[in-house]
């Protein structure tokens, strides 16, 4: 049987390395990736296949940056005589990205048999790129691969029950192959780091960078709590930091690094004393480390999360970031169940 994973954008790197480990264990599954070339910095791709250890693609699209359809053109451009030549018997499409869409729209069109992992998130914002992303993936795909009952869930009142599986989230499972590793493989600099000394951030979502408003009031509130409560560290994705810059905004007070690889941010999570982020990922992560979280969104795909005061919804408001940073050590109990760390084999075996 032979599998083709497209991935392009660095949470898929985390997800795909968990099915990568999976598959090597059947030997009559024959698995390649594509990247698309979505995230292409060496710190945003190159890093993540060598830490995880993930084979190398096949193929590299280097699509590169762009608009939203500027880049998703480009993409089913160029992957199209890819998956024509290829004729996998399965194409793997993970999360939410433009890379997803890209591969739903392609396979759909010459006739692939596809699944989707990470199906059945809904944020019910369809102002949010990646909600429509997921919506069209998990309605051209055929098998549904959901990481919690709340997916289940959504996928039933869409009419879509009949092809969801639930396996747990395979970002559990790679957190729990990785915990340990991220001791040993992370930068020196953040080992050092003291437990609880500091909160980390992170800002990626464009209807926070695109937004002038929203990002002077994150910023100013980042400044704040790094002032007057604790350091702010804030790993800058790319695109945030040519926002920031465009704008002339102060981050003078923050701790601005580069992007971190992926076992520096599991030990930076797991030593934060609250977690600022925009990030679907990261919100999962802080739970799975058990870390206060403080949402930079008006909704979040990942509900469970926001009971006992786990994770909290804040938006762009710089009045609720900073107090929920404050109220942050009254969070918890964690108690929501994301699988048992087995959701690679499932989703594999299902296939």
């Amino acid at each position: 049987m032979r599998v083709i994973s497209l991935v392009g954008a660095r949470p898929q790197f985390v997800k795909v390395a968990v099915i990568c480990r999976a598959a090597a264990k059947y030997a009559d599954i024959d698995h390649l990736l594509i990247h698309t070339g979505q995230h292409y910095d060496v710190r945003m791709s190159d890093v993540f296949f060598e830490q995880l250890e993930i084979p190398a693609p096949k193929y590299n699209l280097e699509v590169g940056s762009g608009s939203h359809g500027e880049q998703t053109g480009e993409m089913i451009k160029r992957l199209e005589a890819v998956l024509i030549a290829e004729r996998p018997d399965w194409l793997l499409l993970y999360g939410d990205t433009n890379s997803t869409l890209a591969g739903a729209v392609v396979g759909s069109k010459i006739n692939l048999r596809m699944a989707h992992v990470e199906a059945g998130l809904r944020s019910f914002n369809r102002r949010m790129p990646e909600e429509a992303n997921r919506i069209v993936a998990d309605h051209l795909a055929e098998r549904l691969f959901c990481p919690t009952e709340t997916a289940v869930d959504n996928l039933e009142r869409e009419g879509l029950k009949g092809r969801a599986v639930f396996t747990g989230d395979v970002m559990y499972d790679a957190v729990l192959h990785a915990r340990g590793a991220a001791e040993r493989y992370s930068s020196p600099e953040h080992r050092n780091r003291q437990s609880r000394s500091f909160a980390l951030a992170t800002v990626h979502r464009a209807e926070n960078t695109d937004e002038p408003v929203r990002l002077r009031e994150i910023v100013s509130a980042l400044n704040l709590i790094s002032r007057e409560i604790c350091r702010v560290v804030l790993p800058l994705h790319p695109r945030t930091r040519k926002c920031i810059d465009e704008l002339g905004v102060d981050t003078g007070a923050i701790e601005v690094i580069e992007p971190a690889s992926y076992m520096d941010m599991l030990l930076l999570e797991s030593r934060a004393r609250f977690i600022l982020t925009d990030s679907g990922g990261v919100q999962k992560e802080a739970y799975f480390a058990r870390v206060p979280c403080i949402t930079l969104r008006d909704e979040t795909e990942w509900v469970e999360t926001l009971a006992h005061g786990c994770n909290t919804l804040v938006g762009a408001n710089a009045d609720l970031i900073i107090s929920s940073a404050l109220n942050s050590a009254n969070a918890g109990p964690w108690t929501a169940v994301y699988g048992d760390g087995d959701a690679g084999r499932r989703t594999v075996e299902t296939l």
